[in-house]
């Protein structure tokens, strides 16, 4: 049994609260709003965000950051991507010598392009950072549906430990080195699912959405790979699986959020209307100036950022997708001669 402090009371952080008290452990989860912190103390339940799934008796409930991570095995960094630095800077001083963190939030930061594990590294230096990332919608996890992710460390041993504390019989957990491309696959496909949501509420079909998804892999892919990540990495559960799931679930924010914009609205009025963090709004610019600083071709991201920063039309961004110049679609595959 591990004692384990996850650190945000959204619904994903609640839905892995669930999750790893019923593998064993003692787990508390922080929360810094006294709302959340009363309603899941007295009600056992995240109504708000999860309703209908409830704290096994092994949680408890905390405000104070001090107690929530002394004598932590594990600590599980659950917070919204836009505060991930400001969070890290209230756990530095209470965080010890090797500790380990598992971030499962996704995002770059804006201005900085900095992945969510190199913030938490920056701020909190003496502490062993992972992420865990995949296909993996909390409204499920919660429920105990069968899901598969992956877990990113820099050593095997923590990355194995990590895979037998969270892993059960409907929680499958893989491992993987490469953090930085686990990272960016799931910072990256949240900007090509709202582009997917977007073609949904524009009234367009599968084939548009198939080939946005298509195309979509192949530009996180190569961004990733010139940031230094690797291509199995996005062919697995952090690119593929979870561009697929966030592309299509009823569950995706990020899907939402691209449909109402379909539909008419702006990006601030679609956020407001989904009532959570919508990631790939926040990653989409970041994306934009990696893409640019490393000099690789992203098509689909440039007509996201256009739709949601300059007001332009979502449906004459499709067009101009599909009108680009004549290309082949593998460079490296050879012709007969």
């Amino acid at each position: 049994m591990k004692q384990v402090s996850v650190i945000g009371a959204g619904s994903w952080g609640t839905a892995l609260a669930v999750l790893l008290a019923n593998n064993g452990h003692q787990v508390t989860i922080w929360s810094h709003d006294p709302h959340e912190v009363e309603m899941l103390s007295t009600k056992r339940e995240q109504q708000e965000k999860l309703p209908g799934v409830k704290l096994p008796d092994n949680v408890s409930v905390l405000s104070d950051m001090e107690a929530s991570l002394t004598g932590k095995d594990v600590v599980v960094m659950a917070v919204p991507s836009p505060v991930v630095r400001s969070v890290a800077k209230q756990m530095a001083p209470y965080i010890s010598d090797g500790q380990v963190i598992v971030n499962v939030a996704k995002g770059i930061e804006d201005g900085t392009y900095m992945t969510l594990s190199a913030i938490i590294e920056e701020e909190i230096p003496n502490a062993e950072v992972c992420v865990l990332s995949g296909p993996s919608h909390a409204e499920e996890v919660g429920r105990g549906i069968p899901t598969t992710v992956v877990v990113g460390s820099k050593k095997q041993k923590i990355a194995e430990m990590l895979q037998d504390v969270f892993m059960n019989q409907v929680f499958r957990v893989y491992t993987n080195p490469d953090i930085i491309g686990i990272e960016l696959g799931g910072a990256l496909k949240n900007v090509i699912a709202l582009a997917a949501g977007t073609t949904d509420g524009l009234g367009y079909g599968d084939n548009t959405k198939a080939a946005l998804m298509t195309r979509g892999i192949a530009e996180l892919t190569r961004l990733g790979v010139a940031l230094g990540g690797k291509p199995e990495t996005f062919s697995g559960l952090t690119g593929i699986g979870d561009l697929i799931v966030t592309c299509t679930s009823v569950h995706s924010r990020n899907r939402k959020a691209g449909y109402l914009i379909g539909k008419g609205m702006t990006a601030d009025e679609a956020m407001k209307e989904v009532k959570m963090v919508v990631e790939g709004v926040y990653s989409a610019k970041a994306a934009l100036g990696l893409a640019r600083k490393y000099n690789v071709s992203v098509p689909i991201v440039e007509a996201v950022n256009k739709v949601l920063f300059e007001g332009a039309d979502p449906k004459e961004e499709v067009s101009s997708l599909l009108l680009r110049e004549r290309r082949k679609e593998h460079n490296n595959l050879k012709w007969e001669e």
